[in-house]
């Protein structure tokens, strides 16, 4: 899957990129034994690597939320997904139990502390572009009653007929994660100061995640 970048992204943002890969032939399920005792490994893991007083420290987190500060995010409202998740563990709270497909790349982004999206592959057609939102452009996020009326100043990801994500944080509900899904594309979400090898390796995981726990 390409992606282009609209010129007015990349004069703000020069060095923004994200990574994409398909993971084709899956079987997602509600749940997986298997799965859930991965997430206690996972769980043990991030409770010893991370403190909840420190963890807005970090420097990759850090990055995130210096680049949401700049596209009129309030990160402390609205965090990096990878952070949130992490957030979620350290306060001792259940992690989202969604589905085989979607459990699995949450997993990869709480591993790597990389924001990743995901959507039905086979209901995105063409190429993909990153730009800024049009004024009153609509977009109807996953867990949303109702569309969400854009100011122009968000940044959007959209195929060759309607929006997919706003980035890096929200994504479209008609292309979310369900038990009929068979074919996913993963974004992992670069942002400025975060080394592009990084963000690859992310997508990667969740790759290697979801054919682990998503295939017969």
């Amino acid at each position: 899957m390409e992606i282009s970048y609209h010129q007015e992204i990349r004069e703000r943002f020069p060095d923004l990129r994200v990574s994409f890969l398909t993971v084709k032939d899956l079987k997602i399920e509600k749940e997986a034994l298997h799965l859930e005792k991965f997430k206690e490994v996972i769980i043990h893991e991030i409770k010893s690597s991370y403190l909840l007083e420190t963890l807005k420290d970090n420097e990759t987190f850090r990055k995130y939320r210096d680049f949401f500060w700049k596209i009129n995010i309030d990160p402390t409202k609205i965090r990096p997904a990878s952070e949130a998740l992490i957030r979620r563990i350290l306060q001792g709270k259940p992690l989202p139990k969604i589905n085989t497909g979607v459990d699995a790349y949450n997993l990869a982004s709480i591993k790597s502390g990389i924001p990743l999206a995901a959507f039905n592959a086979d209901l995105i057609p063409g190429e993909l572009t990153m730009r800024f939102a049009t004024a009153n452009e609509e977009f109807l996020g996953i867990g949303m009653k109702t569309p969400k009326i854009l100011t122009g100043k968000e940044i959007v990801v959209s195929d060759e007929e309607r929006l997919i994500a706003i980035y890096p944080y929200r994504d479209a509900d008609f292309s979310k994660i369900m038990p009929t899904t068979k074919n996913i594309l993963i974004m992992s979400c670069g942002v400025p100061g975060i080394p592009w090898e990084t963000v690859k390796e992310a997508g990667e995981l969740a790759r290697e995640y979801l054919e682990r726990f998503c295939t017969t």
